[in-house]
C-alpha cells in the first residue's frame, strides 16, 4: 500500500509533521496536498513511495509508480547523469534543484527538478520534484532561436547549417530521426538535403513513406502530427506511413516570405519518447527562424557561386580563370609542366542575336558551353570571359601539344550544326592558342597572347566569309 502506517514514517530531516498518530491526517494526506511530488526510493533504486501529485507530473499514479524502478522512467540521455547524483546523495550530500529528464506514461518528455535527501536510518532517498517543463521550454526556446540566428550567420553552407539545427531541436525536444525536405526553386521538385534515422545508419532514409508525409506538410501548410490512432491518413497512400515498429510523424511547413520552401520532418519509433501538442507548438514556433536561416545561407552560397561562377553557361568566369591560371603557373614553374591557353570567340554571334533575339543567343551559347566542355578533360577549365568569348585552360606533362590536339578536336566538334528552339544553326569558334613558358610567364601575358592570335584568326574569317 502507498499509506504507511504513522509509526513506521522514514525520518525526514529537516521536515517535521504535527501529526500524531491518532490523527485523522496520514502522512500520506499531507503530502498529496502539496502541488510537488514527493517521492521515496530505496537503496537499489525502487519507488516505495509516491504522492498524489506523481500523477500529474510523470503520468503514472502513485500505486502504478511503487515497486517501479527509477532508472527506468529517466530519459535514456539523462541516466547516466542521474545515476550519478543519486550516488552522490546516498553518500550523504544534500542535492538541491538537480535537474533533469523523465519520460511520462504517456511517453512524453517532462523536466524535473528535484531535492534530495538520503535517510541513512531509514535507507532510502527521499525527494521532492517540481515540474519546471513551461520554464525550461521558455528557456530552450529563447536559446534555440538565438543559436538558429548565429548558425545562419557562421554556417558556410547549407550542410552546416543542417547539422547546427538538429542539434538545436535535440535540446528542443527528442528527435533523432530528423529530415529537411526543400523545395527546388527551379523544378518544383522535392529534395532532402539532410536525413537521419538512426535505425538505418549508413544507408539513405528516404523511404516512399517520408516523401508521402512530407508532401502532405507541405500541400496542407500546416504542422501535422500523426500517430498509429489517428484517423487521419494521407489520401494518396493510406496505410503505408505507419510499419510495424513507427509510433509517429510529427512535421512543420517551412514558411518564408517567399512562401513554402519546404518541411522539417521528425518520426518516432516503438520505445521513443511520442510526439504531443506542445512538441507541436515548439517546432512551429521555431521552423519560421530556420526557414529564414536557410534562405539567408542559400542566398550567401548564391552570392559565393555568383562571385565565381558565369549564371548563363555555369562556367568558371573571368575571376576564378585568373585564379586557376595562376596557380598552374606556380604548379608548371615548380614541377616542369606545360600548360596551353586557349582564346575562343564565336564567328558570326552578333548575327544571330540581330536575327533571331538575344533570347536565343543565350541558349546557343549554353548549348556551345555544353559541346565545349566534353572537347577536354575533367581536370581542364573551360570559363566564359565575356559575351561570346571563352577561354580553355590545359595543362599537361607533356610537350605543349596537348592545346593543339585540342584545337583540332574542338573544331571537328562544331562541324555539326546547333538546333535551339527549331532552329538549326552553324557556327564555329575562332581560336588562338599560347603555351607557357614560350608565350609569357604571367597570367595576363598568355591571355594577351592567346587573344591576340584568336583575333587575327577571326579577321581571316572575316575577311574569307561572302558577303
Amino acid at each position: 500500500m502507498r499509506q504507511w502506517p504513522t509509526e513506521q514514517l522514514p525520518h525526514i530531516p529537516g521536515m517535521q509533521f504535527p501529526i500524531s498518530k491518532n490523527s485523522a491526517l496520514s502522512f500520506a494526506s499531507v503530502v498529496d496536498l502539496l502541488l510537488d511530488a514527493v517521492c521515496v526510493v530505496d537503496a537499489h533504486g525502487y519507488f516505495v513511495f509516491g504522492s498524489a501529485a506523481c500523477e500529474s507530473i510523470f503520468g503514472y499514479t502513485p500505486e502504478e509508480m511503487i515497486g517501479r524502478r527509477m532508472i527506468d522512467m529517466v530519459h535514456p540521455d539523462d541516466r547516466e547523469m542521474t545515476l550519478q547524483a543519486a550516488q552522490r546523495i546516498m553518500s550523504g550530500q544534500t542535492h538541491l534543484h538537480f535537474e533533469n529528464r523523465y519520460l511520462r506514461k504517456d511517453g512524453q518528455v517532462v523536466h524535473i527538478m528535484w531535492s534530495a535527501r538520503w535517510s541513512d536510518s531509514d535507507r532510502l532517498r527521499i525527494a521532492v520534484a517540481r515540474d519546471v517543463t513551461a520554464r525550461k521550454r521558455s528557456e530552450l526556446l529563447q536559446a534555440a532561436t538565438y543559436a538558429i540566428s548565429e548558425s545562419a550567420h557562421a554556417a558556410g553552407d547549407l550542410a552546416t547549417l543542417f547539422e547546427k539545427i538538429h542539434q538545436i531541436i535535440k535540446n528542443l525536444l527528442p528527435s533523432p530521426n530528423f529530415a529537411v525536405a526543400l523545395i527546388d526553386a527551379k523544378t518544383q521538385s522535392l529534395n532532402f538535403p539532410y536525413c537521419v534515422d538512426v535505425r538505418q545508419p549508413g544507408h539513405s532514409p528516404r523511404t516512399a513513406a517520408l516523401d508521402a508525409f512530407c508532401q502532405e506538410v507541405i500541400r496542407s501548410e500546416q504542422i501535422l502530427l500523426l500517430n498509429r490512432d489517428a484517423s487521419a491518413e494521407i489520401p494518396e497512400h493510406p496505410g503505408m506511413l505507419f510499419d510495424e515498429d513507427l509510433k509517429c510523424w510529427l512535421g512543420v511547413p517551412l514558411k518564408s516570405q517567399n512562401g513554402i520552401i519546404g518541411a522539417l520532418l521528425l518520426k518516432s519509433y516503438v520505445g521513443d519518447a511520442a510526439y504531443g501538442d506542445k512538441d507541436k507548438e515548439l517546432l512551429q514556433y521555431v521552423s519560421t527562424q530556420i526557414a529564414t536561416a536557410i534562405e539567408r545561407v542559400q542566398l550567401f552560397t548564391r552570392l559565393q557561386y555568383l562571385a565565381q561562377y558565369d549564371e548563363l553557361t555555369d562556367l568558371p568566369n573571368r575571376g576564378l580563370l585568373h585564379d586557376r591560371l595562376k596557380t598552374a603557373i606556380t604548379r608548371a614553374h615548380r614541377e616542369r609542366r606545360f600548360l596551353s591557353v586557349l582564346y575562343l570567340d564565336l564567328d558570326k554571334f552578333k548575327q544571330v542575336n540581330d536575327t533571331l533575339g538575344h533570347a536565343l543567343g543565350d541558349q546557343l551559347l549554353k548549348a556551345f558551353a555544353h559541346r565545349l566542355k566534353k572537347c577536354v578533360r575533367e581536370s581542364d577549365t573551360v570559363a566564359r570571359v565575356g559575351g561570346d568569348e571563352f577561354v580553355l585552360l590545359l595543362e599537361s606533362e607533356h610537350l605543349p601539344d596537348t592545346g593543339l590536339s585540342a584545337i583540332h578536336k574542338i573544331r571537328d566538334a562544331f562541324d555539326d550544326p546547333f538546333f535551339v528552339n527549331e532552329h538549326t544553326i552553324r557556327i564555329k569558334p575562332s581560336i588562338g592558342v599560347a603555351h607557357y613558358p614560350e608565350h609569357g610567364v604571367e597570367v595576363h601575358e598568355l591571355l594577351r597572347y592567346a587573344d591576340s592570335v584568336m583575333y587575327i584568326a577571326k579577321k581571316r574569317v572575316d575577311e574569307y566569309t561572302p558577303r
